[in-house]
């Protein structure tokens, strides 16, 4: 990896630019522009972006989340999606579905239990305002307890469940919201009462900065919900199909969820497609009405055939065994680097390729994460804790492509060590990436 020189864009990428700023984003165009950071998505493949003008790599240190878990462009699932096309579409949700039945069958022989039946959608959040209707009409309680610093999308009900910081610009939040402490079942056990419907949490909160779970924590959760009848939804949209050694990072912790929501991953990086699987008995709140929920986009034909493929590779002993192996490669590389800048970087929270880089405060993650932009490195602070950077690899890299990474990653904590930030900064991502480019 060699880190790219500074050239004036080309007039294909101001175009790209200029376009962006007019008619989709003047905010983020400003930034970006303003910090060094103008990359427009180019060609892609693998576990790397090109930049539009082709002056510029970045290896994928973030994943859009997940969502790139078999990497950029994986030639298999292309070739499956451009098959599909020749005799599918979207469908029609008013319809019954082979292509939503086969992969409905494949989600639930994954699942532990009687997680049997799946709802499709397009996104997570979508996903996940669709549990939180299961579950309220379901129980026919309303309260909704969700852990602070958690994320669980943008849209209306999913919107609620996460810190106030998202809804507020907007407007009061739909009310039956609550939040404890992640990791604190005292707490948790204190806000539950007779009008809980459901806990949500994410088994790793990501936003929360790779928040490693005590494992006796998420067993007492499931205790705690079974004991007052409250049904438990694991939001397993980043930590799913495989991300962390097991194709679900619920089963690290020997529990079944009631419902569990994923998205990103499922997608294959090529057709937007999410699910809410449900345990048995929760179908039942459509036995009524079979149409009160819909969804005209999701579960579409062509990306159930390319997720149905998605989740046989993720499921496969050899391709996690593989992500175990990665794991390992890049805990004994992050400890060398640890003990090389031992007063920026802290530590590592890890399970399997779900990791997070320990930094020394709040400002240490816009600061690496602009830094390592200047060494070829994608990778991203974590939004609800600063002093943590989400390190979420491809899981189909290959074994030596993360020497090449450590590399880039020594030079890119060696620029924020020379850096010295000396004033207070209220936000951190705009001022402190200018004080970086001056």
């Amino acid at each position: 990896m060699t880190t790219s020189r500074k050239i004036k864009p080309s007039s294909r990428k101001q175009q790209a630019l200029d376009s962006y700023r007019d008619h989709v984003s003047s905010g983020k165009a400003a930034i970006y522009q303003k910090y060094g950071m103008d990359f427009v998505m180019g060609r892609r493949e693998g576990p790397y972006l090109w930049d539009l003008d082709g002056t510029k790599r970045l290896f994928n240190l973030h994943c859009n989340g997940g969502v790139f878990n078999l990497g950029h462009r994986h030639q298999e699932l292309i070739d499956l999606l451009k098959q599909s096309l020749d005799e599918l579409d979207i469908g029609n949700h008013h319809l019954m579905s082979r292509a939503r039945s086969d992969l409905a069958r494949l989600l639930a022989q994954s699942m532990p239990g009687d997680l049997e039946y799946t709802i499709f959608g397009v996104g997570g959040g979508e996903a996940v305002d669709l549990a939180f209707k299961v579950v309220r009409g379901y129980t026919r309680r309303t309260k909704i307890i969700s852990a602070r610093g958690g994320y669980h999308g943008h849209t209306g009900l999913a919107l609620a469940a996460g810190d106030e910081k998202y809804s507020l610009p907007f407007g009061p939040a739909a009310p039956g919201f609550r939040q404890v402490p992640f990791n604190d079942i005292d707490a948790l056990a204190r806000e539950m009462d007779q009008d809980t419907a459901a806990v949500i949490l994410e088994t790793i909160p990501a936003t929360l900065g790779i928040v490693i779970p005590d494992k006796t924590y998420i067993q007492s959760v499931r205790e705690l919900c079974h004991k007052h009848q409250v049904l438990l939804i694991l939001d397993e949209v980043q930590t799913g199909l495989g991300r962390t050694g097991k194709l679900w990072a619920f089963e690290h912790f020997d529990i079944i969820p009631d419902i569990v929501v994923l998205g990103k991953g499922l997608s294959g990086g090529l057709y937007p497609i999410s699910g809410t699987i449900l345990r048995k008995p929760l179908e039942s709140v459509f036995h009524q009405d079979p149409f009160i929920h819909i969804s005209t986009f999701g579960g579409a034909e062509i990306g159930c055939v390319m997720a149905q493929r998605v989740l046989e590779i993720s499921s496969s002993p050899d391709f996690l065994a593989q992500v175990n192996i990665l794991g390992q490669e890049f805990k004994l590389g992050i400890e060398t680097l640890r003990s090389k800048h031992p007063r920026f970087l802290r530590g590592l929270r890890q399970l399997g390729l779900m990791m997070g880089l320990e930094l020394k405060d709040e400002l240490s993650g816009p600061l690496l994460t602009k830094t390592a932009y200047d060494h070829d490195l994608l990778l991203i602070y974590a939004n609800n804790d600063p002093s943590v950077c989400q390190f979420l690899p491809p899981l189909i890299m290959d074994l030596d492509q993360v020497s090449g990474v450590m590399e880039q990653l020594d030079k890119a904590l060696t620029a924020v060590r020379r850096l010295k930030p000396v004033v207070k900064i209220k936000k951190p991502i705009e001022n402190l990436l200018g004080k970086l480019k001056s």
